[in-house]
C-alpha cells in the first residue's frame, strides 16, 4: 500500500524538508536532491513496512520542532536535526535508510556516478535464444532433497 495514503500532508512535508537535508541538489554534478518530486513520489510508493517507524520519526521531528519541521528557519531546522540524531533511535535510522535507498536508485543519480542503468549480466554479451547450455553442469549434478524449515 503506498504510504501517501497513510502519511499526512505535514508529514509529507516534513519528509521532503529532511530529504532535502540529507541529500541536497548539486549543480556541480547535475544530480537532484533528495527532495526532487520522482524520489518523493518513489518513498512514498515504497515505504511499505517501514510507513510507520517513518512516521514515527516524522512525529518525533515535529515535536522536537514544535510544529511542521518543514516551516522553520534553516537554523532552527539544523538545530533540531541534529537534535534527533542524537535521540531518534531505530525510527530515525530508517527514515535515513528510506531517503538513501530511493535517492540511489534513480537513474539521474546512477548516471552521474558513472553507473550503468540496467543489469551489470551479461554485459553486452546475447546467450542465443533457448541455449540452456549454461545449466549443464547444474542438471548434471542430479536432484539434492532437503527438508524445509
Amino acid at each position: 500500500m503506498s504510504a501517501d495514503n497513510q502519511l499526512t500532508r505535514r508529514q509529507r512535508d516534513d519528509l521532503r524538508a529532511i530529504a532535502a537535508m540529507i541529500i541536497p541538489a548539486s549543480d556541480e554534478y547535475k544530480v537532484p536532491g533528495a527532495d526532487d518530486p520522482a524520489i518523493q513520489a518513489d518513498m512514498l510508493a515504497t515505504l511499505g513496512r517501514d510507513t510507520k517507524l517513518v512516521a514515527a520519526a516524522l512525529d518525533h521531528l515535529a515535536r522536537l520542532a514544535g510544529g511542521p519541521l518543514a516551516e522553520l528557519d534553516a537554523a532552527r531546522r539544523d538545530a533540531v536535526v541534529h537534535e534527533f540524531r542524537k535521540n531518534g533511535g531505530a525510527a530515525a535510522a530508517t527514515l535515513v535508510r528510506v531517503v538513501l535507498q530511493c535517492y540511489y536508485r534513480d537513474d539521474r543519480v546512477l548516471g552521474s556516478l558513472g553507473l550503468e542503468l540496467r543489469a551489470p549480466f551479461p554485459k553486452g554479451h546475447v546467450l542465443p535464444e533457448g541455449d540452456w547450455s549454461l545449466l549443464d553442469p547444474v542438471k548434471a549434478r542430479g536432484g539434492a532433497l532437503r527438508r524445509a524449515p
